[in-house]
């Protein structure tokens, strides 16, 4: 069977979608009933109008996210609309549920404005514990985020932005270490200029990398001074510098982290990096470079795809269970940048430490050890719950 039509099954098949709602409680008798409804149910309702704390202690809500899209940046998709964007909402819930064991409802808003969005998104926030925001477009994510965070009194996280700035930078750190150079020294160039790629720049920023090191590229080439029409997102990352092309970017360049499109590296770019290069092509299906080209080309390579397929999948899913999982624990009221930090540390860590033998047999692995093809835990491994969550709720 061809893999789309494995897929299409998958998701029709035995009942259409991924998700489903199971109670908690046993509703068997009439005495359930009376205390599932009513009579019983007025008694959690007057503890919530007298404290709303209490809602914490008498419903779901502690332990319950919505995955919110609008559907404007849908995986490589692009902007295929809320509804379509539905079957990757609910593929984000059973990650939270498979690996942080988080209740989610997926959220898909058809809003005629961005304020009208962020109103929705406001006035439905008391049901849940936090807010995921997913797959919205850059510059509007930004202004979203900004908004609800200021406005609600729960965690709101664009995982777009944070999440994969989380993984990028934990696995720059360990391949940095393994290449032998410093965060500080190191000139990193960023094609792509959206949610990903400005919130990963900033979390290296926060953890040391020099702003002066960094060069931004788009579709119009290097983001830099003297270039007419930025967002403010873009120019506040803007650099002097005479490079105008990719190509100028990458020549000498330590580190390249592409959150883009798919073939925009060729070869010869790789070429002509510093020694002992690290390359995250994050570009999903297909990365900016294929790995095979990347390799035969620099042997001191260290090389990083979005995939499964390839060694050090730079994968979401080692982030935002896990930080909110931390985050709900602690009823955090929202996800801080030292949140995100403890984050980054614990999974850099993780990787430097031995694998267990369930997480080789889950991969079909023999032997994995921290080095060149491994500078990121596994998402499967079982010690992800027990060393991420704890240390974004102690930084909470």
């Amino acid at each position: 069977m061809d893999k789309r039509q494995l897929a299409l099954d998958y998701h029709q098949l035995p009942k259409p979608g991924k998700l489903s709602v199971e109670s908690s409680k046993s509703c068997a008798t009439a005495a359930d009933l009376s205390l599932a409804y009513t009579p019983g149910v007025a008694e959690p309702v007057r503890e919530i109008h007298r404290d709303p704390e209490n809602a914490y202690l008498y419903t779901n809500k502690g332990n319950l996210v919505a995955v919110v899209t609008d559907g404007t940046a849908v995986l490589g998709l692009g902007n295929v609309g809320a509804l379509a964007g539905k079957p990757v909402m609910e593929g984000k819930a059973v990650l939270f549920k498979r690996f942080a064991g988080i209740d989610v409802f997926d959220i898909e808003v058809n809003a005629p404005s961005i304020a009208a969005f962020i109103d929705t998104v406001a006035n439905i926030a008391p049901t849940f514990g936090g807010i995921n925001l997913e797959d919205i477009a850059a510059p509007h994510c930004f202004e979203i985020e900004q908004a609800l965070r200021e406005r609600l009194d729960i965690p709101v996280f664009h995982d777009d932005q944070h999440g994969t700035a989380v993984i990028i930078c934990a696995g720059l750190l360990n391949a940095l270490e393994l290449q032998g150079k410093r965060l500080p020294d190191s000139r990193i160039v960023c094609l792509g200029a959206g949610a990903a790629g400005v919130a990963s720049m900033d979390l290296l920023m926060a953890l040391g990398a020099d702003p002066a090191n960094i060069l931004f590229v788009d579709r119009q080439g290097v983001i830099h001074r003297g270039r007419p029409g930025l967002h403010d997102h873009k120019h506040r990352h803007a650099r002097e510098t005479s490079k105008r092309t990719l190509a100028d970017a990458m020549a000498g360049a330590d580190v390249f982290i592409g959150v883009s499109g798919p073939r925009l590296v060729t070869a010869e770019m790789v070429r002509s990096m510093a020694a002992r290069p690290v390359v995250f092509a994050l570009a999903n299906p297909d990365p900016e470079i294929a790995p095979h080209l990347a390799h035969a080309v620099r042997d001191d390579l260290i090389l990083a795809t979005g995939r499964s397929d390839f060694p050090n999948q730079v994968n979401n899913v080692l982030g935002f269970p896990f930080i909110f999982r931390g985050a709900l624990d602690a009823r955090a009221k929202q996800i801080t940048r030292e949140m995100l930090l403890a984050a980054v540390k614990a999974l850099a860590e993780l990787a430097h430490e031995p694998v267990p033998p369930e997480v080789l047999q889950a991969y079909g692995l023999s032997r994995l050890t921290f080095g060149p093809d491994y500078i990121l835990p596994k998402p499967f491994d079982p010690r992800l719950i027990e060393r991420v969550p704890p240390r974004v709720a102690e930084a909470a």
